[in-house]
């Protein structure tokens, strides 16, 4: 398609911030010169971005010299008011180095909105050759809204309806757009334009390649994750842009960018329901505080600053985390089983009442038998409603029985003498007695110090190899002295939320979906039961020993059966090479998902180096010499240098590196042109990218997984109840019975490894003494090493 630049012919640049070479033929100016003169359209395209932002900066003062001091009536209104207005002084900054818009749509014919189109140019002629008469409204796309001082948009926000088609619209399919143009960069300052027709007579109905495009998705990474607004592909367009009514499951492979998708529906969502999520809230959900460090740049660069970030821990932090478990008890403890036990054990404190409540008023003496009350207790747990609103119902259901014998007796009392009956010394004594108050974190504690109360509760639930591995080996003496784990903090907010709902969030993103257990699903879910999600993961990736084996079961725990799943298989990050590479793994780790291709144009580069070793002390060190060799020669490269490797490796490479004089960061470190390279253990990896990754014993990085009790697969069909309540837990009960056999960990580490292998944007090397797992060698009779 037809490209303009500044500069004369050149390569095909690999950074969107160079222009790429005009190619020869197309219309339009061949060299940067008539493009580029007085009146050309690069030079009007310029004085639009100048334009623009001198509004973006005139919006901002205007923001700065709002007075509320006389607008609110009191300072809570005030304070409210004057913290909304920072927040959008803040939204308005001009980031010298961002592009304020992207991209230009010429339609054909007008079209009624609340946004109204650029003024045409009647000089600038689009590459199609038809003058821009010919067309109708013209609107320039960028990352925020921008109007003039006459309320007249000058950019147009990338999520309002008018400018989909700029993401959707094909020459098969033009969408009523005549031209798509494309705008190139070098820092914040517009350096070239590539021109697409779709319909009139310039457009051939053929698709054809954006040379920006493509430059953009292959410039080097080097700080936090970055937006894709201007490269979002029509597939992840659909996903971006899916109603906020429903959850929406994104099985994505390597490089598809199914985290920037979720990233950028969320600010989708805000920007479509502002005013309703400003209500209920929205969360982004990641696996590890290095993941979130790497993407919290992005919803603020698409100008949304207040959607929170937490992890799984974080959500549960009913606790302090000072324990861990083993693979196999934290297994038992994020099997959904376990909702049914935390749910027996909390109502086996209910007793059944023993004596009448008598209430006294005034001279009279109301009494309510203990098999009227029984009844009352009864009907509460028939209802399954949370054990902590069944308890604030008791009282007055007590009082009611009360206020009917009065009634009976010829009193008229109100709801007023019913609130008094309910706060009655005696009746709340009763309450106490029947249905005691339930401390989370002690009821826990208890389950897995008592083993009489844990073989209780798990009966016909649990067996008894499993409830052996679940108990304390020494009982604590205190929720304070406890050494809580991970997984046991995942069990108190299960029981939490068994005696008091959790608040429901608007909209919640999980990322990185695939590793969680079935009770931190339920977890998650508790969080949205009232609003809807976007889960995205990958099930080739899932790497923890309880990671789920299908969308239908994790939907499932998460109370969202009725998800649609959507799976994104064209790759963007990952080059040709590398990823046909990986994907030797598939069979044997996910074989019911599609192999991933790659768009890009570079197949990138793949190398391999094997370490000769003799004996095993000089083999090591002769293998970290070549891992320290290997990372020099990428840092000759330009972007970020990934070294990923096996954690039980990581020490030794650390001090291999510091000795050959290169300094390294550690995951969540930001990258910048003075620190590229950064040390990975290998249980870090997953959803970072490098530019280069240096890949260290892909046979240890396999081997590092333990041996585990795995149970059998758990039917996922039948309906399921409401994350937090005991119809999902009741899936896996009758699965207790039998004994779950006990398998190696192989698949788990070659899901490791393909995380590893897939990180790498530009180029991988595979450094090895060790033979390379089989699974690589399959296809091609070989690795060729």
């Amino acid at each position: 398609m037809p490209s303009h630049a500044q500069q004369p012919a050149a390569p095909l640049p690999t950074s969107a911030d160079e222009p790429p070479e005009p190619p020869s033929g197309g219309a339009g100016p061949a060299a940067g010169e008539a493009d580029t003169a007085d009146g050309g359209p690069l030079a009007r395209e310029r004085a639009h971005l100048a334009a623009s932002r001198a509004a973006l900066r005139a919006m901002r003062q205007d923001a700065e010299a709002l007075d509320t001091r006389d607008t609110a009536g009191n300072w809570v209104s005030a304070e409210s008011l004057r913290h909304t207005i920072d927040e959008r002084i803040k939204a308005l900054a001009d980031l010298s180095d961002t592009p304020l818009f992207f991209g230009r749509l010429d339609y054909g014919h007008d079209h009624h909105t609340t946004e109204t189109p650029a003024a045409p140019t009647p000089a600038d002629r689009p590459a199609t050759g038809s003058t821009v008469d010919e067309v109708g409204d013209r609107f320039y796309i960028g990352r925020r809204h921008v109007h003039d001082a006459d309320g007249e948009p000058m950019v147009i926000d990338w999520r309002a309806p008018i400018s989909q088609p700029f993401y959707q619209a094909s020459p098969k399919k033009p969408m009523d757009v005549v031209l798509r143009r494309r705008f190139g960069y070098t820092g914040g300052e517009l350096t070239a334009y590539e021109d697409e027709p779709l319909s009139g007579p310039g457009a051939d109905g053929g698709e054809r390649t954006s040379r920006l495009l493509q430059s953009e998705i292959e410039r080097p990474r080097v700080g936090p994750m970055r937006d894709i607004v201007a490269t979002i592909q029509p597939e992840q367009d659909e996903i971006v842009r899916a109603g906020i009514g429903g959850t929406v499951c994104v099985q994505g492979a390597p490089g598809t960018g199914k985290t920037a998708v979720g990233l950028h529906r969320v600010a989708y969502l805000l920007y479509a329901h502002r005013e309703r999520l400003a209500r209920t809230g929205t969360l982004v959900i990641g696996p590890n505080q290095s993941f979130l460090h790497y993407i919290e740049q992005v919803l603020p660069a698409l100008g949304e600053l207040q959607v929170k970030q937490a992890t799984v821990a974080d959500l549960v932090a009913h606790v302090e985390v000072r324990g861990t478990d083993s693979a196999e008890r934290a297994r038992i403890k994020g099997d959904a089983r376990m909702a049914e036990v935390l749910r027996r054990a909390l109502r086996s404190g209910v007793r059944m009442p023993r004596e009448s409540v008598v209430v006294v008023r005034g001279s009279r003496r109301w009494r309510v038998p203990a098999y009227e009350v029984e009844e009352i207790v009864r009907e509460l747990l028939a209802r399954d409603i949370r054990y902590g609103a069944a308890r604030a119902a008791l009282p007055q259901r007590i009082a009611h029985a009360v206020l009917v014998r009065m009634e009976q007796s010829g009193e008229a009392p109100d709801d007023r003498v019913q609130d008094a009956v309910a706060r009655n010394a005696a009746v709340k004594a009763a309450v106490k007695e029947i249905w005691p108050a339930v401390d989370p974190v002690r009821l826990v504690l208890r389950l897995l110090s008592d083993a009489d109360a844990l073989a209780e509760h798990a009966a016909g639930v649990l067996t008894e190899e499993e409830r052996r591995t679940l108990l304390w080996e020494k009982p604590a003496r205190g929720p304070k002295s406890a050494k809580w784990s991970a997984a046991d903090a995942v069990l108190i907010d299960e029981a939490a939320d068994l005696i008091e709902r959790t608040p429901s969030l608007g909209h919640v993103v999980l990322d990185e979906a695939q590793d969680l257990s079935p009770m931190q699903y339920r977890a998650v879910g508790r969080r949205c039961t009232t609003g809807s999600a976007t889960i995205l993961g990958d099930i080739a990736q899932g790497t923890t020993p309880w990671a789920t084996g299908s969308w239908a079961e994790a939907l499932h725990h998460l109370g969202k059966p009725e998800a649609r799943v959507e799976e994104l298989t064209r790759g963007f990050r990952v080059p040709r090479e590398v990823i046909a590479y990986a994907s030797r793994l598939l069979p044997s780790i996910a074989p019911d998902l599609t192999e991933a291709t790659s768009v890009r144009e570079s197949p990138g580069s793949l190398e391999f180096h094997r370490v000769a070793t003799e004996h095993a002390d000089a083999g090591t060190a002769a293998l970290d010499a070549e891992v320290v060799a290997a990372c020099q020669r990428a840092l000759a490269q330009e972007g970020s240098i990934g070294l990923i490797a096996a954690d039980a490796r990581v020490p030794a490479l650390a001090e291999a590196l510091a000795s050959a004089g290169l300094s390294h960061l550690s995951p969540g470190e930001e990258t910048t042109a003075d620190a590229r390279l950064t040390l990975v253990p290998a249980s870090l990896a997953k959803g970072l990218e490098y530019d280069y990754v240096v890949l260290d014993e892909p046979a240890a990085v396999v081997a590092g997984e333990p041996l585990l009790s795995v149970p059998p697969t758990r039917p996922t069909t039948e309906p399921a109840g409401e994350a937090g309540t005991e119809s999902s837990a009741e899936s896996g009960a009758e699965s207790g019975a039998a004994h779950p056999p006990r398998v190696p960990a192989h698949r788990t580490g070659l899901r490791r490894l393909y995380v590893a292998l897939t990180r790498a944007v530009s180029g991988l090397t595979i450094v090895h003494a060790q033979p390379l797992p089989a699974e690589l060698a399959r296809g091609e009779g070989g690795v060729g090493v």
